[in-house]
């Protein structure tokens, strides 16, 4: 069964309550949909409408709202409620530290002093510690909302101080034990202290044995070490061990999206930004891509004249120019696909320019394997219909499988060097050197062959 989540109000029905003055019906409306539907609905609104819903909503439903709207959308509707300090005040205050700090770090400095200057004393303490982590860094990402039990604690207790502490809590689903002076010891699964039994122990559930992050590192750690124990949270302890606050898996998935955005930009030689086709000037499009496109155009004047070199061979051996077509487009084939692993392995930091030559020695393994298996379906095809070049084809075929190949690992390494955009290069070059190199192995081959 498919669940409709498109928002049931639309602007238009909007701006006409709003015309009538009828505001409370409008408030009615919004309260029966859930914080990510009326962040949607708040994403897609002009700048005169936003806040006025905004407004509208409880203080409870507005930070939870807020934290889910689009970025520019939260820096503008800050902009806007700017001159209504106590709305402000309030918001900021609701909002969870995690997503404060990624909201304060994004404003020019003298908005987030403004800022920080209406959040309440203990709020403030909470944030100016947070943004004080290097950039990019863990405990930028980690928020201060957690329950932490003692290990003597019976689980009677246990439960009765989550219910006292837990509402605020960033989550529940894990419950960590540290000793008297705050250093971590265990974290535990709710689960396991709902099933245990009421008089049982903390202690007597620990195993002490837990992965912990350090506030200090970077945040790419986060991702690795929450793909590798598929954890909903993990806590955060500086140097010495002491649990300073926790990260929840929507943070680090929000990390690995920027990150994977920001290597694909930086790889691509894009930091201005990927072009929108829908909405990027036309002469924008076609100045990123007729370069390359004019280059090409020139550089395929050489497999003419590659072909024109070798005349006389193909007059000796018409059936020639039929696997012509078959030969080329196979290298480029091969190029295509190991310069696309490449480039992959390159924008998630799985390979750096200076695994180039360990690389190159697997692709020519990898390549030979590929040449000699495409080789004996090509000879199949000849041996129908050119019996007589089946050795010719054959090795061919090898030999252009092996080149494509080793021309696509290189590329997107010379393009990274010297940054230049392989988006708009990559692809087409690899075929265009193939072809060029293609044509003059299949006839060069041919020629020493059949010469014979």
């Amino acid at each position: 069964m498919t669940v409709d989540t498109t928002p049931q109000l639309n602007e238009s029905q909007i701006r006409e309550l709003i015309d009538r003055s009828e505001l409370f019906a409008l408030r009615r409306q919004l309260m029966e949909l859930d914080a990510l539907e009326v962040a949607r609905l708040i994403d897609e609104l002009p700048a005169e409408l936003d806040v006025v819903v905004f407004r509208l909503l409880p203080r409870e439903e507005a930070a939870e709202t807020f934290q889910l709207m689009d970025a520019d959308k939260q820096k503008s509707l800050i902009e806007e409620l700017a001159t209504r300090q106590q709305l402000l005040a309030n918001l900021l205050n609701d909002l969870n530290p995690d997503d404060r700090t990624a909201l304060l770090e994004e404003m020019p400095a003298a908005v987030t002093q403004r800022l920080l200057r209406m959040l309440e004393p203990e709020n403030r303490k909470i944030a100016t510690q947070l943004l004080g982590y290097p950039d990019e860094s863990i405990g930028r990402l980690m928020t201060t909302d957690f329950v932490a039990v003692r290990p003597d604690f019976t689980i009677r207790q246990t439960l009765e101080h989550i219910r006292k502490f837990g509402k605020d809590s960033e989550t529940l689903n894990v419950i960590y034990v540290t000793d008297e002076n705050w250093k971590l010891l265990d974290d535990l699964r709710v689960r396991e202290i709902l099933l245990a039994n009421p008089e049982e122990r903390i202690q007597d559930l620990m195993d002490e044995k837990f992965v912990a992050l350090e506030a200090s590192e970077d945040q790419e750690n986060a991702i690795r070490v929450f793909r590798d124990y598929d954890r909903v949270a993990l806590p955060v302890t500086d140097s010495r061990g002491i649990l300073l606050g926790i990260v929840t898996v929507d943070d680090v998935l929000d990390v690995a999206e920027e990150e994977a955005t920001e290597d694909f930009h930086r790889f691509g030689s894009m930091a201005a930004g990927v072009l929108n086709p829908l909405k990027s000037r036309i002469f924008e499009i076609y100045r990123k891509r007729v370069f390359w496109l004019s280059v090409l155009v020139f550089m395929n004047v050489f497999s003419g004249a590659a072909i024109a070199s070798f005349e006389e061979t193909i007059a000796a051996m018409v059936s020639l120019v039929f696997f012509l077509p078959l030969l080329i487009d196979s290298g480029g084939n091969a190029g295509a696909q190991s310069a696309t692993l490449i480039i992959r392995a390159l924008a998630t930091g799985e390979v750096e320019m200076k695994h180039w030559l360990k690389l190159m020695g697997r692709e020519l393994v990898v390549a030979l394997l590929l040449g000699l298996t495409m080789s004996v379906a090509v000879a199949l095809v000849a041996s129908f219909r050119a019996p007589e070049i089946i050795l010719v084809v054959s090795l061919t075929m090898v030999s252009i499988v092996i080149t494509g190949s080793l021309i696509g690992l290189t590329l997107p390494f010379v393009f990274t060097r010297f940054g230049v955009d392989p988006a708009t290069a990559s692809a087409p070059l690899i075929t265009s050197l193939a072809d060029i190199s293609g044509v003059i192995i299949y006839f060069s081959m041919a020629t020493w062959l059949l010469a014979k």
